[in-house]
């Protein structure tokens, strides 16, 4: 028999999505069809991806806290957002909503650090590199010397996605990342694999592993990673296989 209590089953994960205008194409953490298991959605209003980068997002932290409340009332049992700078509010946030809560991509730097032989270091790709602080790395529980490559100056990455602009240039913002890749090899060999703060990113993942060489983590990674656990898959039993004896 299954409890009771929810308004939606089957959705575990709750994204908490910026007010944005721009397109998202599969592989973007706001669009449905990237994901291999039902999300529920709910966009901050007033939360616009200039605000939360290139400003504050602590002061927009009880807007996060009111839409995740509505996506926990409505069955979330874990929360997570689309920006990897609002790892300045995780602290707030978890302890507002008291259900499990990733708010970014970042999060994942000490996990994949742990898995790299002595030597190795995990290297940061950025939407800002200028906007991206010791703060924000120490709430992610990134060493504060994390190497950190931005798209800044780039043909469309960053000025599109936090421009918010009706139409973008797919193509020039993966030049972009392949560029991001291969200034990180470059500028720093001792990176051993890499995490996309930006959950915009996650397209071209494939493609900086390509040019790299190096794994590469995003939030697709680390959403998919925290859904396994809200709900693990189910395996049948097979009590009647002779192995058991």
């Amino acid at each position: 028999m299954q409890h009771g209590g929810k308004t939606v089953f089957g959705a575990a994960v709750g994204i908490l999505m910026l007010e944005t205008q721009f397109p998202r194409i599969v592989g973007d953490m706001g669009n449905a069809l990237s994901w291999d298991f039902p999300v529920q959605y709910r966009v901050v209003t007033g939360a616009t991806p200039d605000k939360v980068v290139r400003n504050d997002p602590t002061e927009l932290a009880e807007l996060f806290i009111d839409a995740g409340r509505d996506l926990v009332r409505s069955g979330c049992d874990g929360i997570t957002t689309n920006c990897g700078f609002l790892a300045l509010i995780q602290d707030e946030v978890k302890q507002a909503l008291g259900v499990p809560v990733a708010t970014s991509s970042l999060m994942q730097v000490p996990m994949v650090q742990a898995l790299l032989p002595a030597g190795k270091r995990v290297g940061v790709i950025t939407i800002s590199a200028t906007s991206l602080s010791g703060k924000h790395l120490a709430a992610a529980g990134a060493p504060l010397d994390t190497p950190v490559i931005g798209t800044e100056g780039g043909r469309a990455m960053t000025e599109d996605i936090l421009g918010d602009k009706l139409d973008i240039d797919f193509q020039a913002c993966r030049l972009d990342m392949i560029d991001a890749g291969r200034a990180m090899v470059e500028r720093h060999p001792e990176v051993g694999a890499i995490v996309l703060e930006c959950t915009n990113m996650v397209p071209y993942a494939r493609d900086i592993r390509r040019v790299t060489g190096l794994p590469v983590f995003s939030i697709h990674s680390f959403v998919s990673w925290f859904q396994a656990g809200l709900l693990p898959r189910g395996f049948p039993l097979e009590l009647d296989d002779p192995r058991w004896g």
